[in-house]
């Protein structure tokens, strides 16, 4: 009798110790520190990388009709001014919508993506919040026209209020139809002639093989607008960087123009700024030139007369 009550006492005094120990990791645990967030810059860096390389000549796509483009004016147009409104008509067109904060620049952004793997690829659009919409970047050949992703991100930081679009199909999809920057059937043109509508000027940038002017690193143009001193200011800036600019307003520059894109030609009936860069390989894959190009952009201040 007395070795089975030894032996309850003992199982009894196991049970507690274990409950105890297992009270203590449970408190230990919810002192232990919760995982870190991701890291914003990288996950910006990395977003924008993911979203370009998965782009490709025979991705699904289908330019938006009439209604859905009603729909993306609206929305950005709520985005811009951070109304609530704004992301939920963006969600009905199947974009998410995100805030954050870029570590680089320590600036708070908004960013609007298109959902993936669907026809309904229109885009990616990052906006600046530290400072009233200034500036608008356009990228409309990512993965075609390579790197000018990365310079129209390099070129979003340097410009407090800075707005960056990058098109969300390769230019090639649809027969072409996705090629943004000739087609006003997309949510591209209805967000860029958006901020236009605002008086905010338009970079656009593009990509050119170094065969097609050999003697020239930068071919500048102004679209189908009026050469004014903004674009004259930047071919200054960017001649002094050292860069060789084929100044479309002065002399012949091929097939690079710009004359026929559809925002140029928006920004023309506007009487808005819209500069159409087009850079050789070589300054796309150089690494001093991207950073020289940037800061002449920037300098030429283009909210100037």
């Amino acid at each position: 009798m007395i070795g089975r009550k030894r032996m309850l006492l003992s199982v009894v005094s196991v049970a507690v110790a274990l409950a105890l120990v297992l009270t203590l990791v449970l408190v230990l645990g919810d002192d232990e520190p919760s995982p870190s967030a991701p890291d914003p810059e990288a996950d910006l860096n990395s977003l924008i990388a993911g979203f370009t390389t998965a782009l490709s000549a025979e991705q699904d796509y289908r330019s938006p009709e009439a209604a859905e483009r009603r729909t993306a004016a609206s929305g950005f147009t709520g985005l811009l001014e951070a109304a609530p409104a704004g992301a939920a008509d963006l969600g009905k067109l199947g974009f998410s919508v995100r805030d954050g904060i870029d570590r680089k620049t320590g600036r708070p952004y908004t960013v609007a993506v298109n959902e993936h793997g669907t026809e309904r690829a229109w885009g990616m659009y990052l906006i600046d919040r530290s400072a009233p919409p200034s500036l608008v970047v356009e990228v409309p050949h990512p993965a075609s026209d390579l790197r000018t992703e990365s310079f129209g991100l390099d070129y979003f930081r340097r410009v407090p209020g800075a707005v960056l679009l990058i098109a969300g199909a390769h230019r090639k999809a649809d027969d072409g139809h996705a090629d943004v920057a000739h087609e006003v059937d997309s949510v591209f043109h209805v967000v860029a002639t958006t901020l236009a509508g605002r008086g905010l000027p338009q970079v656009q940038l593009h990509g050119f093989d170094d065969q097609n002017m050999p003697d020239d690193d930068i071919v500048l143009s102004s679209g189908a607008t009026v050469a004014g001193p903004p674009a004259r200011r930047a071919a200054d800036r960017l001649e002094a960087a050292g860069l060789g600019v084929c100044r479309a307003w002065a002399s012949s520059c091929g097939a690079l123009e710009g004359t026929k894109n559809v925002q140029g030609k928006a920004a023309a009936k506007d009487g808005t700024v819209f500069l159409h860069v087009e850079m050789s390989r070589t300054v796309r894959e150089s690494a001093a030139a991207p950073a020289n190009v940037i800061q002449a952009l920037a300098e030429a201040d283009l909210h100037e007369p």
